[in-house]
């Protein structure tokens, strides 16, 4: 059975005195969908694609950082300062909004879409989330923006946001591939790069985001593995919805 609009799901359910319901049909549009995996595996392609031919929002909680390290950039705040990094993730407003262009990233009701994509915003970000507080800070509001039904990327979603998601995948590839595919992405937009210095780059970010202390990348137990170095983009999501049709007992 293919996916599509009023297709729904199965998963055990509890009634209000305790007991599980099995078999009730559990709306498509409210699964819950954590992609986690290190820079350039693919996850916001991926996420995006999936909350297109689902038809649930997709929350780029990449993205959620970004646009704090941006608008601490510029308001002159350091990437080391949790105090006051922390007070500006409590104080943030951030949307996302869906257009002709696909899904856009809104701070305090600028477009930021393109500005938190810059090579020096991608390098703060990582130092700019390893911090506790900031990760606290941020935590009730990306799981109230996929509270009812959605498709949330990033490093740490199916352990520490979601941990109760009804589908995990944990996508990665080797880091000559996430390199490239970034540097394409770079050279698209006009930025000069260097591909052994973007490897470089890739490799110190997985050991930061490997070993932090706080909401560490890694893989939950419960997640399905997806190596996408010989995927093509098609392929990738064609085996995202093969994973999503057996993890929720769809025919």
């Amino acid at each position: 059975m293919a996916f599509g609009d009023g297709m729904e799901g199965r998963r055990g359910l509890v009634s209000s005195q305790g007991e599980e319901m099995e078999n009730q049909p559990t709306p498509l549009n409210r699964l819950k969908i954590a992609i986690d995996g290190p820079a350039g595996a693919g996850k916001s392609t991926l996420a995006r694609l999936l909350g297109e031919r689902l038809g649930i929002p997709y929350i780029d909680t990449g993205a959620i950082y970004r646009a704090l390290a941006l608008k601490a950039h510029r308001m002159g705040i350091s990437e080391d300062d949790e105090e006051n990094l922390s007070k500006l993730a409590r104080e943030l407003k951030i949307e996302f909004k869906r257009d002709e262009r696909g899904m856009r990233v809104y701070l305090d009701g600028e477009d930021v879409s393109e500005a938190i994509r810059t090579p020096e915003i991608t390098r703060l970000s990582s130092p700019v989330s390893k911090h506790p507080k900031v990760r606290e800070a941020l935590l009730e509001l990306q799981r109230k923006l996929v509270k009812e039904g959605g498709v949330m990327e990033g490093r740490d979603i199916g352990t520490v946001i979601l941990p109760d998601a009804d589908v995990k995948i944990f996508l990665t590839a080797s880091v000559k591939v996430r390199a490239w595919r970034r540097y394409l992405e770079l050279k698209e937009k006009g930025h000069e790069v260097d591909l052994e210095d973007l490897e470089k780059e890739i490799e110190e970010r997985d050991r930061r985001d490997s070993t932090r202390s706080v909401a560490p990348l890694r893989m939950a137990g419960d997640a399905v593995l997806l190596n996408t170095d010989n995927l093509s983009i098609e392929e990738m999501v064609k085996e995202a919805l093969r994973i999503i049709r057996e993890k929720c007992g769809i025919g």
